[in-house]
């Protein structure tokens, strides 16, 4: 019945979605396996993708040749470019979607891949031999063989739901739960872990009164993620705001005796950035209120997602301290929010491929690896699909280093630093956040894409044409001059002063006060000049002008240390006849097994002294 695949994909969540996308574009016979084919894809928690990082994040999947930036663009409800007070760095797309659009864009995507194939049953067991897997054995008990598997089991693994006392066996809410791999894989060798992450609760939006609340409206005009020509979002929803206050924290008390959370029935631990309702009020009792965000779930529907209000306190409970909230209070809920509690596995038993250091050829991607949110779990799963096809094609993996994407900074993290909570991606966690901007991940990384086979030709040939006219205009701005007479009639209106002589562009542009904007308004000359140009070339040749000497900071930093990556670890080293490692030194390495020294010198507990150490042993 089944032929051997050269990857098969356990779970079809944002990561299993990327990682049978990835390998199956880049050559490889793939099969997507999932316990319910209707669940595609399915947004779990929030309606939306991107915020803070995590919209680089997304941003760095599309320009690789992923696919959550396109599947966002056409399935969004509202677009916002958060942070646009702060620097560049900082700069954050975020997009509301339709829920239902969103997995059902993404069932048609992946149903167009001519490698891909569909399986719909549970996978209670690998297929192992001498450290090798070789394919999967599904609930049906049928065997199907392949080169590589990849395991993206999201909350699946052991699922177990709380809302108050009770508590029932579930990987999502009305779906049931995964047994079979963690005890194979415990026995085995590898370490095992439980984490808890939670959802709120899903209201009526024909019983808000959205008069009390607070309007959020879309950017005008809206923007989107993919660098390719994805539709434009003409018409947008709002979101709304309102907030809790005393009253309702009071009531939230008193269901903290039958809270799973309180009473140590969960002993996985929760997301720190993004804590349940009760949670909040218990370790930030001094705030007499928190925002909430009611967030529509799509186009068609009067379901909504009330964002901040995430509880595993009893239905009655949560349902009472809804009505309590301004704008709410005549709120009828759907269905009660809930904590569920999950199997990962504790990543530093990764490679930076997220190849098993135990098991070859097995790969894990996504909440398995202690991750929280739908973004970095679609990024792993994009480099586990690329590291899995790359290693059947007999071709050198794909790491990204920190200082080339935020997915680098993510696997790095994980793998040499481990997560005891499940791990969010956010801009202070990249020490080059300057050259990871959201606006030139298609120049850091689609040549890459387009290298490995992933990337298409037109992404690769937009991507090239940006580069040369960013360069254009740089250039101009570099080598022409600007006379006072051009520019003092209307330049004091920006609180700048004037100019005395003549000036190039480019030291004017490098005024803060002062945007490309206002000389293509103000001046003919550049206004016609800059007509040639994309928007996109014109607002990276200004981010690249004013941010110059900080780049070419980070830049020559980011060379420095990189050195290091270079210089490769035997898989087979022994630490421990080297006498002059500190213990903790060779205890981490043993157990993180690093590929390069640049990688040991990430590891917490390895000094610099302990790489020096390792540089001479390995003969530099």
């Amino acid at each position: 019945m089944f032929s051997e695949y050269d990857v098969i994909v356990v779970g079809a969540g944002h990561a299993g979605c990327e990682a049978a996308a990835a390998s199956a574009n880049m050559g490889c016979k793939t099969l997507l396996i999932t316990m319910n084919m209707q669940t595609i894809a399915q947004m779990s928690c929030n309606p939306a993708m991107g915020g803070v990082a995590k919209g680089q994040i997304v941003r760095e999947i599309d320009a690789l040749g992923g696919y959550s930036g396109i599947i966002t663009d056409n399935t969004m409800i509202q677009f916002r470019m958060l942070n646009r007070s702060k620097g560049v760095a900082m700069w954050s797309p975020r997009a509301q979607s339709d829920r239902m659009l969103f997995a059902a864009k993404w069932r048609e995507t992946l149903e167009q891949i001519p490698n891909l194939d569909f399986w719909q049953d549970i996978v209670p067991k690998l297929l192992i031999k001498d450290n090798r897997v070789y394919g999967i054995v599904t609930g049906m008990g049928l065997e199907i063989r392949s080169k590589t598997v990849i395991l993206t089991n999201g909350t699946f693994l052991n699922g177990i739901i709380h809302i108050g006392e009770k508590q029932f066996s579930g990987g999502r809410t009305g779906e049931k739960s995964a047994t079979g791999i963690t005890e194979q894989l415990i026995e085995l060798g590898f370490e095992a872990g439980r984490m808890k992450t939670g959802t709120p609760p899903r209201i009526d939006g024909r019983t808000i009164n959205y008069s009390a609340t607070e309007i959020q409206e879309g950017d005008v005009p809206a923007g989107k993620f993919s660098f390719l020509d994805t539709p434009p979002l003409i018409k947008q929803k709002p979101c709304y705001i309102t907030y809790t206050n005393p009253e309702v924290h009071e009531i939230l008390k008193t269901g903290f005796e039958q809270s799973p959370m309180f009473q140590g029935r969960i002993k996985g631990l929760g997301p720190r950035y993004c804590p349940s309702i009760e949670d909040k009020i218990n370790r930030f009792a001094e705030r007499d209120r928190h925002q909430l965000f009611i967030e529509p779930e799509g186009w068609n529907t009067v379901e909504i997602y009330l964002n901040g209000f995430s509880s595993s306190l009893p239905e009655h409970i949560q349902y009472k301290a809804l009505r309590k909230i301004p704008g709410l209070e005549n709120v009828k809920m759907f269905r009660p929010g809930y904590a569920i509690e999950y199997d990962y596995f504790p990543p530093h038993q990764l490679k930076l491929t997220l190849e098993t250091h135990l098991i070859e050829n097995l790969y894990f991607a996504g909440q398995i690896n202690g991750t929280t949110g739908y973004e970095e779990a679609a990024c792993q799963g994009l480099m586990a699909g690329i590291n899995a096809a790359l290693k059947i094609q007999e071709k050198e993996p794909l790491v990204l280093k920190r200082s080339e994407a935020y997915i680098g900074v993510l696997i790095d993290d994980l793998v040499n630093k481990g997560t005891e909570e499940p791990y969010r991606m956010f801009t202070s966690r990249a020490e080059y956040r300057i050259l990871l901007r959201q606006d030139n991940a298609d120049i850091r990384l689609t040549p890459i894409g387009y290298k490995i086979g992933l990337a298409s030709q037109e992404r690769i040939e937009r991507t090239q044409r940006k580069i040369h006219q960013t360069n254009q205009i740089i250039e101009y701005f570099k080598q022409n001059n600007v006379s006072p007479d051009e520019v003092n009639t209307w330049i004091t209106e920006y609180n700048t002063t004037l100019i005395e002589q003549k000036i190039k562009w480019f030291q004017l542009i490098n005024r803060p006060q002062l945007e490309i904007s206002h000389f293509a308004k103000h001046h003919t000359g550049m206004r016609q000049f800059l007509a040639q140009f994309s928007t996109e070339a014109i607002e990276q040749a200004e981010i690249a002008m004013k941010y110059e000497a900080y780049i070419i900071k980070e830049k020559e930093l980011a060379d420095k240390i990189n050195h290091l990556e270079y210089v490769t670890i035997p898989e087979s080293f022994d630490y421990k006849k080297i006498t002059a490692l500190s213990n903790e030194a060779k205890e981490k390495l043993l157990k993180v097994r690093p590929q390069t020294l640049g990688q040991a010198s990430r590891i917490s507990g390895v000094k610099p002294s302990d790489i020096a150490i390792l540089m001479a042993f390995i003969g530099r």
